[in-house]
């Protein structure tokens, strides 16, 4: 089970503090929303971010972009130390040059699928990714409320991984705290993106370590 606290949750003055508080937590992954304004109706920040909190943490950077126009942002990212990217099913008829692209810059390739969206769209790409990320609230903000009716979607693309026999990781953003992160633990998710949950403790690595707990104790039996 990797937990990945999200810098979203972070002090926004001191994101090289709290990457260092995430590296010290024993978190595996540091997730960095990217949000353009257009694709979603916020703000957050860019490659100079993570470059900047790069030095800070030394596990995996996963950057998620919630962008309209990922393409031109992906090479910066690349430089500035991603080490996963994830873009979205939602683009269409991007989705499969994109998903090249970001394989052919050496970086692992994430897709994710927003809560309106029929998990059915990103069933044709599975076999190109290294991960997929289920949407557990509807992006653009941190601190919202987890949505239920994303649970069956993750049970559905877990039953997809066992039946085609494919290795991506199964990750779920928004909303998780510890009672979710074992519902979709249950599920079938592997990866637990966790902003305000994790952030919110004076302790980062007593919130890291229950969260992982939980989610194994609720992990399908293989």
């Amino acid at each position: 089970m990797i937990i990945a606290p999200s810098l979203l949750a972070a002090d926004p003055s001191c994101f090289g503090r709290d990457a260092a508080r995430a590296e010290r937590s024993g978190a595996e992954w540091l997730h960095l929303d990217i949000m353009d304004g257009h694709f979603v109706p916020n703000i957050s920040f860019g490659p100079a971010v993570v470059r900047a909190v790069r030095p800070h943490f030394k596990g995996t950077l996963d950057v998620h972009l919630m962008c309209s126009k990922p393409e031109i942002l992906l090479q910066s990212f690349v430089e500035a130390g991603a080490d996963r990217i994830t873009v979205h099913v939602e683009l269409g008829e991007q989705v499969t040059p994109l998903l090249w692209k970001i394989r052919s810059l050496g970086r692992k390739v994430g897709l994710a699928v927003n809560p309106p969206t029929r998990v059915s769209e990103i069933r044709p790409y599975l076999d190109l990714v290294d991960l997929v990320l289920v949407m557990t609230v509807n992006p653009g903000f941190g601190g919202q409320p987890f949505i239920e009716e994303c649970i069956p979607k993750v049970q559905q693309v877990a039953g997809w991984r066992r039946e085609l026999g494919l290795k991506f990781r199964l990750e779920v953003d928004g909303g998780i705290n510890d009672k979710t992160a074992a519902e979709c633990a249950r599920a079938g998710a592997d990866t637990f993106v966790a902003g305000t949950s994790i952030f919110r403790h004076r302790s980062l690595g007593t919130a890291v370590r229950r969260m992982r707990k939980v989610a194994a104790a609720f992990a399908p039996v293989s």
